[in-house]
Parts: C-alpha cells; sequence; structure tokens
C-alpha cells in the first residue's frame, strides 16, 4: 500500500507552512511533519480517520493540530485528497465536488 498525494492536497500542505511560516517557521515545520507522519500511519491502518463528509471518504484528524486529511482509499493505494484547517466551511468544497 502507498500514499499517493494529490495536487490539491500538495498546494494545500505547501500553503499552510508558508502561512505558518510568516509567523512561526519552527511550528510550520512541526506541523507539516506532523501532518506527512500521520499520513503515514494510514499505511498500516487504513481505517484509522471517520467516515468522510464526502462519498467514499474518510476523514483523518490531525493530533495536536487544527487539521484533517481528507482521503480515500483504493485497492494499492491511499489518496490523500485535501488537508483542511478545521474552521473553514466544507459545504463550498462539497458543493463543488457534487
Amino acid at each position: 500500500m502507498q500514499i499517493i498525494w494529490t495536487q490539491d492536497a500538495i498546494s494545500d500542505l505547501t500553503e499552510l507552512r508558508h502561512y505558518i511560516a510568516q509567523f512561526n517557521p519552527n511550528a510550520a515545520e512541526k506541523i507539516a511533519h506532523k501532518i506527512l507522519e500521520s499520513a503515514n500511519l494510514l499505511i498500516d491502518n487504513l481505517m484509522l480517520g471517520i467516515v468522510g463528509r464526502l462519498h467514499e471518504t474518510r476523514e483523518l484528524i490531525i493530533p495536536d493540530t487544527s487539521y484533517t486529511l481528507i482521503y480515500y482509499i483504493e485497492s494499492q493505494s491511499i489518496s490523500i485528497l485535501r488537508v483542511f484547517h478545521q474552521s473553514r466551511k466544507w459545504n463550498k468544497f462539497i458543493e463543488s465536488k457534487n
């Protein structure tokens, strides 16, 4: 099983790192590392996250952060679809995917 990051998820991670780094570069690196580390846990436990709001997805809440990974389980891989700050409005994202 392998982790595949979509372009949207890569962009989300890059943007959040840049934003946080403006205020605290060390915190930006720690949060990015925590997100990547948490995503890798999915390799051994696909069902680690909760049932997602989007059809056939799951959501992994990243410990000690305000971020959530949205992922999709495929036969040979796990696709990380997005990295969301928990304060964001989900309805706009959900509407754009339906």
